[in-house]
């Protein structure tokens, strides 16, 4: 399936937009020192001037009083923080990409995946494709990376709760690209100690993924055979190139 081919691309490539220097550079301009109110902010913006406790619920994965902390310490205003961070991520494009020649066409297939996939349930995979995508196919192609990214994070989310497991037991089972469980809570912002990752844990974690890999499938159903192999060809070279040390 050419969604589960790509999945940890876009998973990566989303994931170093978010620790950039244009992520950083946006921070700045809030005024808040630290990772957590800029990213907070700007990702969770689309969804307005809302309460923590709705953007909590959309992270899913983030421990809520950090959540909290981190959206009511930046001031700027919830939309201008969404268009700030759209732009960062679009600057991230240009510059990573710049040796990537089929920006255009990617952008292309990866606008067809995302305009069709269903939003029921997926707050900020629909906030995030509200937004517009840009001409230029480097920085489309970093957008709509994104935003493939909230789709598949929504729904590994559902994927979670269906499975019996907490967020915090997907964490410590899973990690990050850069990180490992216990690690990866830290970072969110939950606290020790921790339980221990059980057998029984592991497998509704393995049990989660696969639903996950499951619901996501149908969303690239919009392309054809030939198209998906296209798609993940082009998907595995974006990702060599703008992450290539």
């Amino acid at each position: 399936m050419a969604s589960a081919a790509v999945k940890q691309q876009v998973l990566e490539l989303g994931g170093a937009f978010m620790i950039s220097r244009e992520a950083r550079a946006f921070g700045e301009t809030t005024g808040v020192a630290g990772f957590h109110g800029a990213y907070t902010r700007g990702r969770g913006g689309v969804l307005g001037d809302v309460d923590a406790d709705v953007v909590s619920a959309a992270f899913g994965f983030f421990e809520p009083g950090c959540v909290r902390a981190a959206w009511e310490s930046v001031p700027m205003p919830a939309a201008d923080a969404a268009v700030e961070y759209m732009l960062a991520c679009r600057d991230f494009g240009r510059r990573k990409l710049a040796a990537f020649e089929q920006a255009d066409r990617l952008a292309h297939l990866l606008g067809r995946v995302v305009d069709a996939a269903p939003s029921t349930g997926l707050a900020l995979f629909a906030g995030w494709r509200a937004m517009p995508v840009p001409e230029d196919g480097r920085a489309a192609v970093l957008q709509l990376t994104h935003v493939l990214r909230e789709l598949r994070g929504g729904l590994h989310l559902v994927a979670v709760l269906a499975t019996g497991l907490t967020p915090l037991q997907a964490i410590l089972v899973a990690g990050s690209p850069i990180l490992d469980g216990p690690g990866q809570a830290k970072f969110l912002g939950w606290t020790e100690p921790f339980e221990t990752v059980t057998d029984d844990v592991r497998v509704r974690w393995d049990a989660a993924e696969k639903l996950t890999d499951e619901l996501i499938a149908p969303c690239f159903d919009v392309l054809d055979d030939t198209e998906r192999a296209e798609l993940t060809t082009l998907v595995l070279d974006a990702h060599r190139i703008a992450l290539a040390r």
